[in-house]
């Protein structure tokens, strides 16, 4: 990959030293950037955890039996559970981020610690899960603040590839992964792209429209060609093998849903034409302009992923509150929705205050617990395992001492398929060693 440095008769060629030195350090960043924290033995037996504000109710316990949810109540517990005393603190179904690159990303500045990208336009075979990196340092991070699971998306091209479901904790992707194929990601062009920045005369410009016409003709050119495929080995087995098109059987047959990337009015529309023609399950990702398309988007049943809130309007006429009211918008329009934390992949753990945020501009506490719990994991395809306390689900669930959504309270425990979690991380290990610094320093 031309990253080794190159010896002539013992000396490295001129201009190549710091280049080589650059790359050795990046390197080691690479290396130094593996979490250390060993992870769960799998769940075995019987275990309640007392004395906790349920979803911050009145205390009680809650009932995991080898990493599934067996009941919760009040009271005496059921004989034959081990009890972990929570000590009257706030138990939660454990968050869900609903659009990441978590897992497949490190350090921005290494091209060798970013895979959330394949080569190629249409590259719909790739599934992200593959790519996670189980020793991530972000992981822990992340699951320190009561985000447990996360959909991890590939970028770059037309047809990336297929978002996975993971969860926090493993030895491998195949440990982490929930879903594998959570469905297949199309990233929309826009058919009224955004003006550019003003040229030197101070003229307006708009983006070439022939990028977006492109981008749509290899779309639809990938769904032909992959639905001309499935008809010939329907009609002739023997039809040799092809996996980009084989990846596609499930979203063309309304088993996974396609998750189209789209952000404004036109591309939404678009989109929800496209999927309607092709009787795709739509899911729409982005949703900037999703409350100007509300009756639409309930009238086909077609949930958003809310991508972020934390961004500036796009049109100069629009209220610079436009998208932290978004949330509260689809909440009050019906449409059905979740929110993504829009962060860097670095600080996917703001998930909770992403939500509280919505909360101050209109959206009640208890939508937006939702937007990062139940209603995430069911637009995930993964309701029926996580997202709630209900009885058979996932035993994921965190205690923390007050309410989660303020910045201020400390997740304490976590469990993630009823294995208690190291909640040690990267910026503990740093908090820890610049308090004894300051420590020495007042000796």
């Amino acid at each position: 990959m031309g990253l080794r440095p190159v010896w002539i008769r013992g000396q490295l060629p001129g201009g190549t030293l710091m280049r080589t030195i650059g790359t050795l350090l990046l390197f080691a960043a690479v290396a130094v950037a593996q979490d250390l924290v060993p992870k769960a033995p799998p769940h075995k037996g019987r275990t309640a955890i007392v004395n906790a504000r349920i979803e911050g109710g009145e205390p009680g316990y809650l009932l995991f039996v080898d990493g599934k949810l067996a009941g919760r109540g009040t009271g005496e517990v059921p004989e034959g559970f081990t009890a972990v005393n929570a000590k009257g603190m706030h138990l939660y179904p454990g968050f869900v981020a609903s659009y990441t690159v978590l897992g497949l990303t490190e350090i921005g500045a290494v091209r060798a610690s970013r895979d959330m990208q394949e080569v190629g336009e249409i590259t719909p075979e790739v599934r992200a899960a593959v790519a996670v990196n189980p020793d991530s340092t972000l992981l822990p991070v992340t699951r320190s603040n009561g985000v447990l699971t996360f959909a991890t998306f590939p970028r770059g091209g037309a047809l990336p590839g297929r978002a996975s479901v993971m969860n926090m904790d493993g030895w491998t992707w195949e440990d982490m992964a929930i879903r594998a194929d959570a469905g297949l990601v199309v990233s929309w062009p826009n058919p009224d792209p955004p003006a550019l920045p003003a040229d030197r005369g101070g003229r307006r410009r708009n983006a070439p429209p022939e990028r977006g016409s492109k981008r749509l003709q290899r779309i639809e050119k990938a769904f032909a060609d992959a639905r001309a495929y499935l008809a010939a080995k329907k009609d002739d087995p023997s039809t040799p093998t092809d996996l980009r098109w084989e990846a596609m059987r499930k979203a063309l047959a309304g088993e996974r849903p396609v998750f189209f990337l789209a952000e404004d009015y036109g591309q939404i529309t678009s989109a929800l034409e496209f999927a309607r023609k092709e009787k795709l399950k739509a899911i729409i990702v982005g949703g900037r302009d999703a409350p100007h398309c509300a009756d639409l988007l309930k009238e086909r049943k077609v949930p958003v992923i809310v991508r972020s809130i934390h961004a500036f309007p796009r049109r100069n006429d629009s209220d610079i509150h436009e998208l932290y009211e978004l949330p509260a918008k689809l909440e009050k329009l019906g449409v059905t929705w979740c929110l993504a934390s829009g962060e860097r992949t670095s600080n996917e753990r703001n998930l909770p205050y992403t939500a509280g945020r919505a909360v101050a501009f209109g959206l009640s506490r208890e939508a937006a617990l939702r937007a990062i719990t139940i209603s995430a994991a069911n637009i995930l395809g993964v309701g029926d395992q996580l997202g709630s306390l209900d009885e058979g689900k996932r035993a994921t669930f965190f205690l923390c001492d007050g309410d989660p959504l303020e910045v201020t309270t400390q997740v304490v425990a976590a469990w993630v398929d009823g294995k208690r979690i190291d909640l040690n991380d990267k910026h503990k290990a740093l908090a820890a060693k610049y308090a004894e610094k300051l420590r020495q320093q007042d000796k």
